[in-house]
């Protein structure tokens, strides 16, 4: 908590320094441009406009008013990006359900990443080195590893290269970024492991995902507890198989000694409870074989 709160104040600090006007910061050779670049900085909503270029119109209301109740009570997970147009005016790059949520919340404020002019190559070296710090909890890993591939267009390759991590490990922390914002939240604040995100983020319903975050903290279940838990709600999703009903079908005592009597040999009759079955016929010699074989063929 004393992380947040510290960050939070870091964020304003930031704010009052792009709101003095000697320090009008336009491009990444300005003073001071260094302190905004890779920084979460908290923007006045107002102060922020929609771009008018942004593809997507159509916001669902209901999921909105869901992710302004969440921002009431979590605050907002993932900061939005913008980019400065002019002194204390920026448009927006990324981020506009959380914009708009955070409105409907009431908010006068929004955590925000600033992208300037020229700032591509320095603002790849600052995230690079944010993920190289030793202070950071996963999800802000994975918010670092999101920015790179949203704003620099970095390939996961790429990333490997730059912070020389595996891939795989890449996408493990990516893939955080899928869980529920409570269970992301509970992981910054360290209630919860990152490996147990890893376990949880392999079910889909948010609902069942939450369900099993409060299960762990309350019961103080280990990353292993946890995925013995995983396994269970998947083995429980799975469809009931109708049991076969038994359909009465039997093989008379006097059936079967009428085949064997027919072939000469002590027949094998199986009935399954669909009634599906098999008949096997035992032979001793080739001559035998051959012999079944023209009783078969009616000759």
């Amino acid at each position: 908590m004393a992380q947040a709160i510290k960050k939070q104040a870091l964020g304003r600090g930031l704010s009052a320094l792009l709101k003095d006007p000697e320090n009008n910061i336009q491009s990444i050779d300005d003073k001071n441009a260094d302190k905004v670049i890779g920084n979460i900085i908290e923007l006045d909503l107002a102060a922020i406009e929609i771009n008018p270029f942004q593809p997507r119109s159509n916001f669902n209301e209901e999921a909105l008013q869901e992710l302004a109740t969440s921002i009431r009570e979590l605050g907002v997970i993932q900061p939005i990006t913008v980019r400065k147009t002019d002194f204390n005016k920026y448009q927006l790059i990324s981020g506009e359900r959380r914009l708009r949520a955070s409105k409907i919340a009431g908010l006068a404020t929004i955590p925000a990443y600033i992208r300037i002019a020229n700032d591509n190559e320095s603002l790849t070296m600052a995230l690079v080195e944010n993920i190289q710090r030793h202070d950071l909890d996963p999800i802000e890993i994975a918010l670092s590893y999101q920015r790179l591939i949203d704003e620099i267009q970095l390939t996961q390759e790429q990333m490997s290269d730059r912070v020389g991590k595996k891939r795989s490990t890449i996408a493990n922390y990516l893939r955080l970024l899928k869980l529920d914002p409570i269970i992301q939240t509970g992981i910054r604040d360290g209630f919860i492991s990152m490996g147990h995100g890893r376990a949880i983020i392999n079910i889909d319903d948010h609902d069942a995902q939450t369900d099993i975050y409060h299960k762990i903290i309350s019961q103080n279940l280990s990353v292993r507890e946890t995925e013995e838990l995983v396994r269970n709600y998947h083995e429980s999703q799975k469809p009931k198989t109708a049991k076969s009903k038994a359909t009465g079908f039997s093989v008379d005592i006097d059936d079967k000694k009428a085949i064997a009597g027919y072939f000469g040999a002590k027949v094998d009759v199986k009935v399954a409870a669909n009634g599906k079955g098999k008949i096997t016929i035992p032979f001793h010699s080739e001559e035998d074989f051959n012999r079944i074989v023209k009783l078969i063929q009616g000759s």
